[in-house]
């Protein structure tokens, strides 16, 4: 292809829409982003409208459009990545509600966000099945999932309005349908969040599985609704999907009909697609090109992808099919053809330090503080550690939490013990109201997310896999101070992106370079065209911070162990 070929990715996070435009090296050119509702009427409801998500898709393509200069002629592909979340559409296409408040009526309202945690009981009545398709989701499917959501959903529409549904897609593969008008579905969404079994073991559906949770109905139709049935319908990333571009969606979007589109993923795979091939040293990356195939079975075992936002995800893969208890998968072909993903992950990363941050008593005056700087309040507080550390005559900063910690699953368990009943404690509180007190509650929060992270690679590595590289993206990458903690207590090296700011939607992008035909295999793509930063964290050497992180792992084990036991002692 020629130096004017531009690729575009879309990425809808929790939050908000990104779009960006890579060119034909992989480098970003342009970037908008625009935000989205979600309705939250209580703690662990939450839903969203894919029309209010479709306008701001349509905006953020036309900005990057304008700001970048390009003509649609010059856009060869588009490819799009969102969050495992459930979109639920009527026979004609259209939203169709899953907001119980307004007794199913308001139909703005047709997705049941991944955070949503209503079908908490469906999850458990499946998980007391102990069927033989649980094992590909750690032993335990998380209501997180799709299957416990559209249970919900049946147990709880009118008749009449379970029977209306035409299509129950995850997110991604709405936005392709939306694209294209094709009801094709990918591999990554049906096989990571609808039970759509690897194809090692059986080919799509397993109809038992569905009988014995109480969803036989779906068996009857041929799974319709779920897609899968046609297995020429179920497509690998990056995959052309349809004939590209409808007129409709291409005159919404600014952009040519025919336009190519990639089949889409989940979001955290996406920020694995833009990582998990990148490295700053290019004699690896020529070695890596060279032998492909030798280079993707030796990376993919030590290579784990952190994508890092309002939730964190894990990703690593395998050339073989690896169990790891309390994580999800083997998924077989959801990113690279004919390679096992594990999936592990964290229900509430960036969310819980934003909680514990911003709940202190001292938030207000560590907000001006750090308006008075021009640093954000995270910078702040990092420069504010610094300070206490100076002033404590401490050579660590990460001392400065020695009798505080925090265990983090405040939103429940996803890995490695897919516990969604599991909640955060604190241990060490004080009657201080000081920004002292908030900076150190910050640190320890980052502490303990990093000491989670370690425990997830301790399980994938039991079970033959070697993770000594974490390949970052997503917010977190933004603070020096939690990348440095990461490093640490995990004892591995990190590779950060070029773009932190980008790097999910670059991966999009890469789907885009893939259905444009550049290059059959996305291995390839993500060796060639992953851009990481030019620097690589290391872990320290320093055996007095080594004890002092050590110590800290120990305690965080020891505050999991006293929950359980706190809850036998009650009953």
């Amino acid at each position: 292809m020629s130096k004017e070929s531009y690729f575009i990715g879309i990425d809808v996070g929790t939050g908000s829409v990104r779009a960006a435009i890579i060119d034909i090296d992989g480098k970003l050119v342009s970037l908008d982003v625009q935000p989205i509702i979600t309705h939250n009427p209580q703690h662990d409801i939450y839903e969203q409208s894919t029309d209010n998500i479709w306008i701001n898709i349509s905006k953020c393509v036309r900005n990057i459009m304008q700001v970048s200069g390009l003509s649609p002629e010059n856009i060869k592909g588009i490819g799009f990545d969102a969050t495992c979340s459930l979109v639920v559409l009527d026979k004609h296409g259209l939203p169709q509600s899953v907001d119980a408040s307004s007794n199913f009526t308001n139909n703005d309202l047709n997705i049941i966000l991944w955070a949503d945690h209503r079908a908490i009981e469906q999850a458990d009545r499946i998980n007391a099945t102990k069927h033989e398709v649980l094992r590909y989701v750690g032993e335990k499917i998380s209501p997180e999932m799709e299957i416990p959501k559209t249970l919900w959903l049946k147990e709880n529409l009118p008749k009449e309005k379970w029977d209306s549904i035409g299509q129950l897609m995850d997110l991604p593969d709405f936005l392709t349908y939306k694209a294209t008008g094709s009801t094709a579905r990918s591999t990554c969404s049906l096989t990571c969040k609808f039970s759509y079994l690897p194809q090692h073991k059986e080919s799509g559906w397993m109809p038992r599985f569905f009988e014995k949770i109480g969803l036989g109905c779906l068996i009857e139709e041929g799974f319709a609704r779920l897609g899968g049935n046609d297995p020429s319908s179920v497509l690998g990333p990056g995959k052309p999907v349809g004939s590209g571009l409808t007129e409709e969606a291409a005159k919404e979007l600014g952009l040519f009909s025919g336009t190519p589109v990639g089949a889409a993923i989940i979001d955290a795979y996406a920020g694995a697609v833009a990582t998990l091939g990148a490295t700053p040293f290019e004699d690896e990356r020529t070695d890596m090109l060279n032998s492909l195939t030798q280079s993707l079975k030796t990376n993919g075992p030590s290579r784990l992808a952190i994508i890092c936002g309002t939730s964190s995800c894990h990703i690593t893969m395998a050339p073989s099919p690896l169990f790891v208890q309390g994580v999800w998968g083997p998924y077989q072909s959801v990113l690279i053809e004919d390679m096992f993903c594990a999936e592990g992950g964290q229900s509430s990363t960036g969310q819980l330090i934003d909680f514990i941050v911003n709940t202190h008593p001292a938030i207000e005056e560590a907000k001006e503080k750090s308006n008075e700087t021009g640093q954000s309040i995270y910078a702040y507080l990092a420069n504010h550690l610094v300070v206490l550390q100076e002033r404590q005559g401490l050579k660590h900063v990460q001392a400065l939490t020695k009798y505080l910690h925090i265990y983090p699953d405040f939103h429940g368990n996803r890995s490695p013990l897919a516990d969604p009943t599991l909640r955060g404690s604190i241990v060490g509180l004080s009657l201080d109201k000081s920004i002292d007190d908030l900076a150190l509650r910050y640190l320890a929060t980052l502490q303990a997310i990093a000491c989670q992270t370690r425990q997830i690679i301790e399980a994938l590595n039991k079970q033959k896999y070697v993770i000594d590289t974490l390949c970052m993206s997503g917010g977190l990458c933004k603070s020096p101070l939690f990348v440095q903690i990461l490093a640490d207590v995990t004892h591995c090296r990190i590779i950060m992106p070029e773009s932190t700011d980008a790097a999910v939607v670059i991966g999009a992008a890469m789907l885009g370079m893939k259905a444009s035909g550049i290059s059959s295999e996305l291995w390839e793509i993500m060796v060639k065209f992953g851009r990481a930063s030019n620097s690589v964290v290391n872990p320290t050497k320093d055996e007095e911070l080594k004890d002092i992180n050590s110590r800290r792992y120990n305690v965080f084990l020891s505050m999991l162990e006293d929950q359980y036991r706190y809850r036998k002692m009650m009953g």
